[in-house]
């Protein structure tokens, strides 16, 4: 069956809240499951709608839609866990940090930024390779770059800016 856009959409969170979905070809072949007809290139637009991410797992990496920071808030396990997998390194700046991570990466470790309501921290922008994060004067931009470089199992020699 065809579905509009924001039913198939929100088939699509109900799949990614259940199931462990690795790739765009394995959600079309869950959503063709369930009687709903959608191509990989439709499949694709409908992830980036939702905002949907690629977050690190076990095994591999899965899609997730990340929920507003203020309603789901990950453990602290998960972010020392993202930031030890994804950041090679931190610089600072007053009260702006830069997080460094492989190609692609960025928007992973931002995310687990944002849903972590570590205080000190204002937001995130993420890019491909690089995550800045603006911090509040109090504690600082040092402190939480410190805080950052604690998490990810970096020491803090050749690592400012």
């Amino acid at each position: 069956m065809r579905l509009g856009k924001n039913q198939r959409q929100h088939r699509i969170a109900q799949i990614l809240r259940r199931e462990s979905v690795s790739s765009q070809d394995h959600l079309v072949q869950l959503l063709d499951a369930e009687g709903v007809a959608a191509t990989q290139a439709t499949v694709s637009r409908d992830l980036d709608d939702l905002g949907a991410v690629k977050v690190p797992t076990g095994g591999g990496s899965v899609y997730a839609i990340p929920e507003l920071p203020t309603e789901q808030i990950a453990p602290d396990d998960h972010l020392r866990r993202v930031l030890g997998e994804w950041v090679v390194a931190v610089g600072c700046s007053q009260n702006l940090i830069v997080l460094n991570t492989p190609p692609g990466s960025a928007h992973v470790v931002g995310s687990a930024i944002d849903r972590s309501a570590i205080g000190g921290v204002l937001g995130t922008v993420a890019g491909d390779d690089t995550v800045l994060v603006v911090a509040t004067e109090d504690p600082g931009g040092h402190f939480v770059a410190e805080f950052f470089r604690s998490q990810a199992g970096l020491s803090d020699a050749g690592e400012s800016a």
